[in-house]
C-alpha cells in the first residue's frame, strides 16, 4: 500500500506529519515512519484490537514467560521448542505489556492471525520460502487449537505459548525480508554497495501494526517499484507453465534458418509458443519448415534474451531455449531478492544503468524519457553497482589513463610501437602533480618501466581518438567510475558489451548532455554543440544534480510487460541462489539484529 493511499484512507493529523517527515529523510526514516503512521491508523480505527484489551490467561502467561526468559541456545536445542530467531525483541516486547497474547484469544485464532499464516503461505509469490517462517510447525499448532476449540476444550498453555511465539517471530521475518530481502548483499558479493538495512527491527513490533489489516501491511513492505511487481507477476506465469510440463527442450544439430526444413523446426515452434514468442495461431501448415513467422519469434526470443536477433537458431540460441522453466523461475526469484536491496525511493529523475543488460534509461515522474545502449566492465574489470549523484560533466575531456590500465594495457602496447602515444596524442607526466614537467616519451627506457615501477602519468589529448570521446559525465565515487562517450561507435551494435575497464560507454552522449543541461539557460543546445566542437575542454556543472544508479539484474520486465533473461556476466546468480536455498537457521547472522550495525533491538 502506498503511502499516498495510507493517507487517503485514514485522513489523520498523525499521518500528515509523517508525511512531511518523510519528504527530508531517508530510506530507513520513510519505512518506519509508514509503518508508525500504519500502526496510529489502526489504533485509532479500531481500539478494540490493541493488545493491552487482551486478557492472558494466567497458565499461558506462565508458560510464554517460561518460554521467553529460557536463553536462546537452551530454548534452540530442544526438539520440542520452537526456533526463534528475534529472541531477545520478542522478550522485551512480550515483557513491557505483561506477556498479553498477541495472536490467540480463548475463542480462537485473531483474523490477524489468519492473515499472517496466509500471507506466509503465499511467500512463494515473492520468490521468498514458506517454511522459513516455521510454516508446518504453525500449521501443526493451529491444527490442535482448532481441534480443541472444536471439542469445546482448553487449548494446551504451553502450545499456545509456542504459537505466539512462531507467529511473532514469522511476522518479524516476514517483515524484514520483504523490507531489506533474505539475504545481505556483501555476504555474496562484497562488490555490491548499493543497500540500505532496516535500522531497528523492533519498531515493527511496536508500531501497533499486527493489531489489523496485515496482508496491507506487508503490501506496505514490498518494493514500491512497479518493475518489482511486473517481476513477480512473470514469476506467477512461469510457475505455471511449470505445472504444465515446461516447454520441450530442442535436440543437438547444425544452424536451422528460415527456408530450412528440419524435424527440430516443429520442437522449436512449440517451445516458442510455450513463451508467447508466436502467437499460437500462427502455426504453419507444414511443421517441419523454417518459415518467416517463425524466423520472427526467434528474433524475439534473441532480443529477450541478450542474443544477436539474426533469426537463426545456432548454438547460443539452442542452449537459451533449453535452459529449464525451474531455471528461470529461479533467475526470476534472484532478481526479485534484488529488488529489496534497493532504496524504496530512487528519486523524482534518475540515472539507472543495468550492467547485465547492457542498458541505460532516464526516468522522470516515473516515465522514461530516453534510453540507450551501453559497454560495461570486463568479468576482471567489473563495473561496481553503487549509488550517486551526478555533478558536473565534461566537454572535451582529457583522459588521465589510470595507472592499472597504463601498466596492463598501455605498457606492452608502447614497448612494440614506439610511436603509439605521439599517435594516440597521449602526453607523458613526469608525475601525478597538477603542476609535474612534460617527458618526451622518446627518452624514457619503457622496458625499464614495470607495474612496480611505474611513476608517469600518461594523459590523452581531447580530439576524435581519445577514449572518452567527447563528453564525460561525473559522479564523483571511490571506484572513479563516470560515464562517457567512446570512438569505438561499433561496439553498440554487439549483443554482449562488456569491453570496458569498469567505466561506463554510453551510446547517446550528446542527448544525455542535452537533456542535463535543458533548465540551464547558458547552455543552449547550440552552445553544447559549438562548444564540443571547439575542442575546448569545458567543465559544466549540472544545475539540479541526478542520482545515478548502477544496478545488476539478470532478469527484468519492461513497462510493455515483455520478460528478459541476460547474462549473468559477472557470476552473480549462483553464489545469490546458494544464500537463498540454504536453511535460514544457517544464515541467520546475515541478517541477524545481533550482526548489523544500526539494527539492535531496544532491550
Amino acid at each position: 500500500m502506498k503511502l499516498s493511499i495510507l493517507l487517503r484512507h485514514f485522513c489523520l493529523p498523525e499521518m500528515i506529519l509523517f508525511h512531511d517527515m518523510i519528504k527530508s529523510k531517508s530510506y530507513v526514516c520513510i519505512v518506519f515512519c509508514l509503518i508508525a503512521a500504519f500502526g496510529i491508523g489502526l489504533i485509532h480505527a479500531n481500539p478494540a484490537n490493541c493488545l493491552t484489551t487482551k486478557i492472558a490467561p494466567a497458565e499461558f502467561k506462565y508458560f510464554l514467560e517460561k518460554r521467553l526468559n529460557t536463553k536462546n541456545a537452551e530454548l534452540n536445542s530442544s526438539a520440542h521448542s520452537p526456533v526463534i530467531y528475534y529472541h531477545s525483541i520478542i522478550s522485551s516486547f512480550y515483557g513491557k505489556y505483561d506477556f498479553k497474547p498477541l495472536w490467540t484469544l480463548d475463542t480462537g485464532l485473531t483474523p490477524q492471525a489468519e492473515q499472517l499464516v496466509r500471507s506466509i503461505e503465499e511467500a512463494g509469490l515473492d520468490g521468498l520460502i514458506s517454511e522459513d517462517y516455521h510454516l508446518s510447525r504453525i500449521r501443526t499448532l493451529i491444527a490442535d487449537f482448532k481441534e480443541a476449540m472444536l471439542q469445546r476444550q482448553s487449548f494446551d498453555p504451553q502450545k499456545q505459548a509456542d504459537l505466539e511465539l512462531l507467529l511473532t517471530d514469522a511476522f518479524l521475518l516476514f517483515s524484514y525480508h520483504l523490507l531489506s530481502g533474505r539475504v545481505m548483499p556483501n555476504a555474496v558479493d562484497s562488490t555490491w554497495l548499493f543497500f540500505n538495512p532496516v535500522s531497528d527491527i523492533s519498531l515493527i513490533l511496536n508500531s501497533n501494526a499486527y493489531s489489523s489489516r496485515i496482508e496491507s501491511f506487508f503490501e506496505g513492505l514490498r518494493p514500491a517499484h512497479a518493475a518489482y511487481y511486473r517481476l513477480r507477476n512473470v514469476l506467477q506465469l512461469y510457475i505455471g507453465i511449470q505445472k504444465k510440463g515446461g516447454w520441450p527442450s530442442i535436440p543437438p544439430g547444425p544452424s536451422l534458418r528460415i527456408g530450412d526444413t528440419d524435424d527440430r523446426v516443429d520442437k522449436i515452434r512449440k517451445r516458442l509458443i510455450v513463451t508467447k514468442d508466436i502467437d499460437p495461431s500462427a502455426r504453419s501448415v507444414k511443421p517441419y519448415e523454417f518459415d518467416e513467422s517463425l524466423m520472427k519469434g526467434v528474433q524475439q526470443f534473441q532480443n529477450r534474451h541478450g542474443i544477436e536477433p539474426d533469426g537463426v537458431v545456432g548454438l547460443s540460441t539452442q542452449k537459451a531455449m533449453n535452459v529449464a522453466v525451474e531455471d528461470r523461475i529461479r533467475q526470476i526469484e534472484l532478481n526479485l531478492e534484488r529488488w529489496r536491496w534497493i532504496p524504496r525511493d530512487l528519486g523524482y529523475r534518475y540515472i539507472l544503468v543495468n550492467i547485465a543488460d547492457y542498458s541505460l534509461v532516464v526516468v522522470e515522474n516515473q516515465t522514461t524519457v530516453l534510453e540507450m545502449r551501453v559497454v560495461v566492465g570486463k568479468a576482471y574489470r567489473r563495473t561496481p553497482v553503487f549509488s550517486e549523484k551526478m555533478k558536473y560533466l565534461v566537454l572535451n575531456p582529457f583522459w588521465n589513463i589510470p595507472v592499472k590500465i597504463a601498466v596492463e594495457d598501455k605498457l606492452p602496447i608502447i614497448r612494440k610501437n614506439p610511436l603509439y602515444l605521439t599517435q594516440q596524442h597521449i602526453k607523458v607526466f613526469e608525475n601525478w602533480s597538477e603542476d609535474a614537467p612534460e617527458i618526451n616519451p622518446v627518452i624514457i627506457n619503457w622496458y625499464q618501466v614495470n607495474p612496480s615501477h611505474f611513476p608517469y602519468r600518461l594523459r590523452q589529448e581531447p580530439g576524435p581518438s581519445n577514449a572518452l570521446g567527447r563528453i564525460k559525465f561525473m559522479f564523483p565515487n571511490k571506484f572513479s567510475v563516470y560515464l562517457h562517450d567512446t570512438p569505438q561507435r561499433g561496439l553498440f551494435k554487439r549483443a554482449s558489451r562488456d569491453f570496458s575497464s569498469g567505466c561506463i560507454r554510453i551510446e547517446k552522449p550528446v542527448e544525455l548532455a542535452k537533456y542535463l543541461l535543458q533548465n540551464d539557460p547558458q547552455w543552449p543546445n547550440q552552445k553544447i554543440m559549438e562548444t564540443i566542437e571547439s575542442g575546448v575542454t569545458t567543465v559544466v556543472r549540472i544545475k539540479e544534480p541526478i542520482p545515478v544508479h548502477l544496478l545488476y539484474w539478470t532478469a527484468w520486465v519492461t513497462e510493455m510487460g515483455t520478460v528478459h533473461f541476460g547474462n549473468d556476466i559477472y557470476d552473480r546468480d549462483p553464489p545469490l541462489s546458494r544464500a537463498l536455498k540454504a536453511k535460514l537457521k544457517d544464515t541467520f547472522h546475515y541478517i541477524s539484529a545481533e550482526n548489523l550495525p544500526g539494527l539492535r533491538a531496544k532491550n
